[in-house]
């Protein structure tokens, strides 16, 4: 069983020390941060500053070298050493994980897409459609259900993605820059899908390259370069009062 900390933070999702290279390029760090529950935390910076990769390694999508992780007090990660691997799974059925490809089955209808997992984690396959039917209502897509990803635009495609996401009923929901694939327009169809999330206190990780969004969703702002956190704090200090001249240097091309 994977092993439970005492600890006096509620934090639904825990990394300390986390440490990630490729050969010799070092991406992480020492990256340290606690989600709160309904809390949303956006990720900043410059590509190749390791957002991505800090998001790949929390999801257990890429192997950390070394640090914690752990979700809800119950160590995922420890010393880079994993779990076991029936633990990882549950620890995964924690999460939902939002890419910027969308990356839906393409021969699998948006019913199947969304109501899939759950089928297969022994979810009555009537109930797990009724609930993604729901899904895709508040995504703004009812009456898609029998639709192929081929025949939906980017945005809609990107919000089965996210119903897929939300089906398993996740404690906290990562999303890797989910707009950056789509076109402005299409964006807006997005932001306000996780916009309406924000507002129902859905726990969240951003990766996102959309400031005012950050700044207007977020409860905390991470800032990354170079693999290292090099300010956070809530969306006011960190946008309008950053402390760090780097800070200040990557902000100065976003109209704030």
């Amino acid at each position: 069983m994977a092993e439970t900390i005492q600890k006096e933070s509620a934090a639904i999702l825990e990394i300390r020390g986390l440490q990630k290279a490729f050969g010799e390029n070092t991406v992480l760090r020492d990256i340290s941060l606690d989600v709160e529950p309904g809390n949303v935390v956006s990720i900043i910076g410059p590509s190749g500053s390791g957002k991505s990769t800090l998001l790949r390694c929390a999801t257990f999508l890429e192997t950390a070298d070394g640090g914690d992780i752990l979700y809800d007090g119950q160590y995922a990660v420890r010393g880079g050493v994993y779990a076991p691997k029936a633990d990882l799974a549950r620890f995964r059925t924690r999460y939902g994980l939002v890419f910027q490809s969308f990356n839906l089955f393409p021969h699998y209808s948006v019913m199947r897409n969304v109501s899939e997992a759950p089928i297969l984690h022994g979810q009555n396959k009537d109930e797990a459609q009724e609930y993604a039917r729901s899904l895709l209502k508040k995504m703004g897509l009812e009456g898609k259900e029998n639709a192929y990803p081929f025949q939906l635009s980017g945005g809609q495609q990107q919000r089965v993605a996210i119903a897929r996401a939300l089906a398993m009923k996740p404690e906290i929901l990562f999303f890797d820059e989910p707009t950056s694939a789509l076109d402005p327009e299409l964006t807006g169809e997005v932001l306000k899908v996780i916009r309406q999330l924000a507002e129902e206190k859905m726990t969240m990780v951003v990766v996102t390259h959309e400031m005012p969004f950050a700044k207007a969703v977020s409860n905390r702002v991470i800032f990354m370069d170079g693999g290292v956190i090099v300010e956070q704090g809530d969306p006011i200090s960190v946008f309008d009062h950053p402390k760090e001249e780097r800070t200040k240097q990557f902000l100065s091309v976003f109209e704030r």
